[in-house]
């Protein structure tokens, strides 16, 4: 045998076979059982057509790779020109325009404040939701700008100027005055390096430079796509803290004295360009009274908390996605993996998980679908918290597992190029371990655990309507489950004691998670998935790790219903 023959006959020895086809072509959402459920019971059920179609363009190997592509070519800052002169532009992988311009197009960042018709936010949060399962970084200006919409509309001149391109769906990067402008997108900066959460300590300040514009000048440790066309900010005027609108371009033309010091290096969402910036006398223009600054922005950041919980929701069903479709073609043992008796558990125990984070996303947004009904203001007002704190608590948790179903295999960097992305991408491998990555962002993002526990503590003091509002949302699964009689009966005591301990605030917001995740579950996902999630979640028979459902569970129904493609 010559050398030829030797190196062909060797190469024989790496035939690949028993591993996973890629996960393409499928429809994201035709395919989930549970976010459809979810979104018919919210009131979403006249979008069907348009969600299945978004769900549809999502699973093709172009917006797949589209994904892979924008995380492995990340942004990059240029402060100068050739020549010296400071232009402090990012530039970013036509991949990630790609991947905006079908944000866009599809509403996700203001369709629910320029359309009409029911259920606009809920048919967004699907929409949000699916985008998320294949990337999930683009969507921070996307979601910034879908929150800043009710806050704008405290300076009616800022709103009537740019409120016609923030409602616009062909997405334009380039680098223009807003009148010249397809669409424009918007971001925020509110931390400092002495402050983080607690923004009153943030010291950039603010004075008035007539004809109603102020100048800032001060450091921002935290602002995120920093290529936005404006932001809104938070300073020091005479008056106390106050919330500012900054263009990028002055409307007249000229840059704002907006200067971008660094891009963030972070464990994940390296998609999306983070960044520290410095004011030196950037123009800006108030967005409420002087003083009232918190409670402006706060106007955007429950919205972005409603983003970070369907953000999450949205990367459960991609990673426990991938686990089905690889565990139903790998084999071990003489079987294959889905059909191994302890395998069959962790993957309904994640299935559950998954369903319950959707149901309860799906109903906060129904909540901003009745802005001015009390009774959804009050639901807003409770389940925001709970649903941040819960859903967003749960993710990494939840990744690391749906990794383990993959082996070793979950757990590498699959490298992509621009021909090989498509393969990268709709393997597990690779993708897994950038939802993992992915996964902590959204509950530090927006406020952290503990300020959200807090923050549900401050909601119930307000008075026992809050809590008769909870108990409405509770009502409909009474009776249903004794096991869930049992843990409702328990809350209601703890809930009553408004001024209970700071340090038992999230063990309280675990248990109102759980418990109108269960009444959820009870009126829009078959009986087999209720009765599990209550027997495991509610009844305590269930361990600290995945993949301890007690037995009696009807594991094979439940990995079906949430079975992808």
């Amino acid at each position: 045998m010559n050398t030829a023959q030797t190196v062909h006959a060797g190469s024989a020895t790496h035939e690949v076979f028993n591993q996973s086809t890629p996960l393409e072509n499928y429809n994201l959402f035709s395919t989930n059982r549970g976010l459809m459920d979810a979104v018919a019971f919210n009131g979403g059920a006249s979008h069907r057509d348009f969600l299945s179609g978004v769900g549809a363009d999502l699973g093709t190997p172009h917006m797949i790779s589209a994904g892979v592509l924008a995380n492995q070519y990340t942004p990059r800052l240029a402060t100068h020109d050739g020549v010296g002169n400071r232009i402090d532009q990012v530039e970013f992988h036509p991949a990630y325009h790609d991947l905006m311009r079908a944000a866009l197009k599809w509403g996700l960042h203001t369709g629910p404040w320029s359309e009409s018709g029911p259920a606009t936010h809920v048919k967004r949060a699907a929409g949000f939701m699916m985008f998320t399962e294949i990337e999930p970084s683009v969507l921070c200006p996307v979601s910034m700008t879908y929150a800043v919409i009710p806050a704008l509309k405290h300076n009616a001149r800022i709103a009537a100027d740019w409120l016609p391109a923030l409602y616009g769906r062909e997405y334009d990067p380039r680098f223009l005055p807003v009148n010249r402008k397809t669409a424009v997108t918007m971001g925020m900066g509110m931390t400092e390096k002495q402050g983080g959460s607690d923004v009153r300590a943030n010291t950039t300040a603010a004075v008035q430079a007539g004809d109603g514009a102020y100048a800032l000048t001060g450091h921002k440790w935290f602002m995120s796509a920093p290529m936005c066309d404006a932001f809104l900010v938070l300073a020091q005027a005479p008056g106390g803290l106050t919330c500012f609108f900054l263009p990028r371009i002055l409307p007249g033309g000229e840059v704002n004295a907006l200067y971008i010091q660094r891009l963030k290096d972070k464990l994940g969402n390296r998609a999306n360009a983070s960044s520290e910036v410095e004011f030196n006398g950037a123009r800006a223009w108030a967005v409420g009274d002087e003083g009232r600054g918190v409670s402006t922005i706060l106007e955007m950041g429950t919205l972005t908390r409603l983003d970070c919980s369907l953000g999450t929701a949205g990367l459960m069903r991609r990673a426990l996605a991938l686990a089905l479709h690889h565990t139903a073609q790998r084999e071990a043992f003489g079987k294959r993996l889905r059909e191994q008796p302890i395998m069959k558990n962790v993957l309904a125990d994640l299935a559950l998980e998954s369903e319950a984070a959707t149901a309860l996303a799906l109903r906060l947004a129904r909540a901003f679908d009745a802005p001015n009904d009390a009774g959804e203001i009050l639901v807003r007002r409770v389940l925001t918290p709970i649903a941040k704190f819960w859903i967003c608590k749960r993710g990494s948790h939840f990744a690391q597992e749906a990794m383990e179903c993959l082996g070793g295999n979950g757990y590498v960097e699959a490298g992509a190029t621009a021909a090989s992305a498509t393969a990268a991408g709709t393997t597990a491998a690779g993708a897994m371990a950038r939802i993992y990555r992915e996964m902590p962002l959204n509950s530090i993002w927006e406020g952290a655990g503990n300020i959200m526990a807090i923050d549900l503590l401050r909601a119930l003091r307000k008075g026992p309507e809050v809590i008769a509002a909870l108990d409405a949302e509770l009502a409909p699964a009474r009776g249903a489950n004794p096991h869930f009689d049992r843990f409702v009966a328990t809350l209601t005591g703890r809930l009553d004691d408004a001024s209970a301990e700071e340090s038992a605030a999230r063990r309280l917001a675990q248990d109102v998670a759980l418990s109108v995740q269960a009444a959820l579950l009870q009126q829009h996902a078959p009986d087999f998935v209720f009765e599990a999630f209550c027997t495991s979640r509610l009844a305590g028979n269930w361990g600290y790790a995945f993949g301890t459902l007690p037995a009696a569970c009807d594991f094979d129904r439940i990995i079906d219903r949430a079975m992808p493609g």
